[in-house]
């Protein structure tokens, strides 16, 4: 398959920015300060057993921020807040046409996927981590549209 350049298309494309996600020592009173200090509408905590956290939304336009908050005693969250006590920002999501096809991709050049297969994530949809040390120390998250 080729464009009309002669370059080749891609299998996949690159979507919107989906999230940021904000790791919260305090979920609750994260939830307070986007609810009634910013206006924000925001969800009730969701369990995400599969990953070892809770997730709530907090809906802003076309994007949102994934307040993240420990589950359970192997929480990857829990260590990322055992090193940054107040919390602070954990990964970006973006969106994927086709994560298979996007993580041929990324692997040929050398970035590491977090794992071998992509999980169903918070929306129900397939994602992957990509390692921070590959993406300019930035955690990303795909996920497929």
């Amino acid at each position: 398959m080729s464009s009309e350049a002669g370059v080749p298309k891609k299998l996949w494309q690159l979507g919107k920015l989906n999230h940021v996600a904000i790791a919260c020592p305090d979920l609750q009173a994260a939830m307070v300060f986007y609810k009634d200090v910013l206006g924000a509408k925001v969800s009730e905590p969701m369990p995400q057993k599969e990953h070892g956290v809770y997730t709530v939304f907090v809906t802003l336009g076309e994007t949102k921020i994934e307040l993240l908050h420990p589950l359970g005693d192997n929480s990857p969250i829990q260590g990322f807040l055992d090193k940054n006590k107040m919390g602070g920002m954990h990964h970006i999501c973006l969106e994927v046409s086709n994560i298979k096809e996007a993580l041929k991709e990324v692997t040929a050049h050398k970035i590491r996927p977090l794992g071998k297969e992509p999980k169903i994530g918070a929306h129900n949809k397939l994602v992957m981590f990509l390692h921070p040390k590959d993406c300019n120390g930035v955690l990303i998250e795909l996920e497929e549209m």
